[in-house]
């Protein structure tokens, strides 16, 4: 079975996707629960705002999945679990696979696995878990026609910024995410670089394979619209946002004004319309 096909369960007729991440809680910090307590509730709103995709674990996808009907996000499943992600790092860090992840993902109707590929300093074990867990997933990928995503992160050190900072230095994102392209990904899931103007360059080097980008931490509207706009312009097909969605105080108007930006070519003024509109009604 070609990739292709779900693909386009993924991904719009016009080459673009917007996939909402709201896998935060398989990673048992307690900050990333923040306004995802009640997920029926988080996936009930998020359904209704109708983005492409929604991101999730193998515990929560069975609410995406039970949604009666044929009008409902793509299924994105994390097939990882890491250790990383908070102030204080543990003794020993981990990145570890699910068990037999495909016939998980199968089961549940994904369109997409996506597993990450972390650089930390000082980190070369986590590193290496990263590249035999994409190893291993990607044949069983190529066997049953599933796209894999693959998440390279490059992190800043814990100590100045916490495990879950982003280090947007172009030098170190771009022989990552080549790294993910060599292993086999079929959609790369990158972060923003530091100077927005030189994301082209990320495209580039993720040959021919589209471009996601992460969202990272919370920031302000007028940011993440401006930030979104900015690396659509670079020639991203997308973005991968989690926080600045699901922590906002109006996930469906923030939800549609990214949808704007993503298949209208918004700009952020005509975007944040969106907002005004959902928190009137």
């Amino acid at each position: 079975m070609s990739t292709a096909y779900r693909m386009n369960r993924l991904f719009a007729p016009d080459g673009k996707c917007f996939d909402v991440a709201v896998d935060h809680g398989f990673f048992g910090e307690r900050s990333f629960l923040t306004d995802i307590e009640n997920m029926p509730r988080v996936i009930d709103t998020l359904v209704d705002a109708d983005p492409d995709a929604i991101q999730l674990s193998v515990g929560q996808a069975p609410i995406l999945q039970r949604i009666a009907g044929k009008r409902k996000p793509a299924l994105v499943l994390r097939t990882d679990i890491a250790n990383l992600y908070g102030k204080q790092l543990p003794r020993t860090l981990y990145s570890r696979m699910i068990h037999e992840p495909l016939e998980q993902a199968l089961r549940l109707d994904a369109a997409c696995v996506v597993a990450n590929l972390f650089m930390l300093p000082d980190q070369p074990e986590v590193w290496e878990q990263c590249v035999q867990n994409i190893m291993a997933l990607k044949p069983q990928c190529e066997r049953y026609g599933m796209p894999l995503m693959v998440e390279p992160l490059v992190m800043q050190d814990n100590a100045k910024a916490g495990g879950y900072m982003v280090d947007g230095d172009i030098d170190k994102i771009l022989p990552l995410v080549r790294q993910a392209i060599e292993l086999g990904a079929d959609i790369i899931k990158a972060d923003p670089t530091d100077d927005v103007s030189e994301y082209h360059r990320v495209i580039e080097v993720a040959a021919g394979k589209p471009v996601l980008v992460r969202g990272g931490g919370k920031v302000s509207d007028a940011e993440i619209l401006q930030r979104t706009y900015d690396l659509m312009q670079q020639g991203a097909k997308g973005i991968v946002y989690g926080r600045n969605v699901i922590q906002h105080p109006n996930p469906a108007g923030m939800t549609r004004a990214l949808m704007a930006i993503v298949h209208e070519n918004a700009t952020p003024d005509e975007a944040a319309q969106h907002l005004k509109a959902e928190a009137a009604s």
